[in-house]
């Protein structure tokens, strides 16, 4: 991805975050950066999380600036995807010295 090979790793994840929606814009994707979605348990709402993008209306994307993914990560892209009941995710990380990236989907939606 242009982002990591422009960046490299080592910077926070916002500055990821900017420089992915710059590359989004250019290429006319349809896209929501940060977009607050409330969380619920069972029927009452419980809180607020901001996903990184929305891309398309159908993809989220979660990005992190980690030294290596580990499977808590994936699990909070999962219990993303189902709090938003979105299909599809990326989780992507910039952290590494190669680029990192899992797609997730959500199986109670299959």
């Amino acid at each position: 991805m242009k982002v990591h090979s422009t960046l490299g790793n080592g910077f926070q994840e916002v500055i990821y975050q900017r420089a992915l929606e710059i590359e989004l814009r250019k290429s006319s994707l349809n896209y929501a950066r940060e977009m607050e979605m409330p969380v619920y348990y069972d029927g009452e709402e419980i809180g607020t999380r901001r996903v990184d993008f929305f891309v398309e209306n159908a993809i989220m994307v979660e990005l992190k600036a980690l030294i290596a993914l580990e499977d808590v990560h994936l699990a909070q892209a999962m219990n993303y995807l189902e709090a938003y009941k979105m299909e599809i995710g990326l989780l992507i990380n910039f952290g590494s010295r190669s680029l990192q990236f899992k797609r997730v989907h959500n199986n109670k939606m299959l």
